[in-house]
């Protein structure tokens, strides 16, 4: 894991990043390094509370994939681990939010959705895998009716 210090600064990082987006309603924060961004918000796995965080997407069969790089940390994310507990969220695409069931790809399903969207559409993604030395989790965000 990060150490306190960098763990800190990631949280106030995001704090701010989030503020943004959402005062702006997308349009500060909306894209990063030519992908969109999305608010995931999803319940701590062990809190409870509601956690939420600006994540790269990307549009997938009617609903939205998202990969837990974490920029090629050596460890998932911890919305990752939130999402696969919660199996549920809420994301805000600039000034909609939409609640959304979530699961992560596993197999061969994974690794098509990582080739052939996640890479395919933004190809330093590719990168962060191969610094991380880890399968970068990939999520399935479906729409609820």
């Amino acid at each position: 894991m990060a150490n306190p210090v960098m763990k800190k600064a990631m949280r106030v990082a995001n704090s701010v990043a989030v503020g943004l987006y959402r005062r702006s309603s997308g349009r500060i924060g909306g894209k990063i390094q030519g992908t969109r961004v999305l608010l995931l918000t999803v319940a701590g796995r062990k809190t409870g509370t509601p956690h939420t965080v600006a994540v790269s997407y990307f549009d997938h069969d009617g609903g939205y994939l998202l990969a837990g790089s974490a920029g090629g940390a050596k460890y998932d994310p911890q919305w990752v681990r939130n999402l696969a507990a919660a199996k549920k969220a809420t994301i805000q695409i600039g000034g909609m939010s939409h609640d959304v069931d979530a699961r992560l790809a596993e197999g061969a399903e994974r690794d098509t959705l990582w080739r052939d969207v996640v890479v395919a559409t933004a190809p330093f993604f590719g990168k962060y895998q191969e610094k991380s030395g880890r399968t970068i989790p990939v999520a399935i965000l479906t729409p609820r009716a």
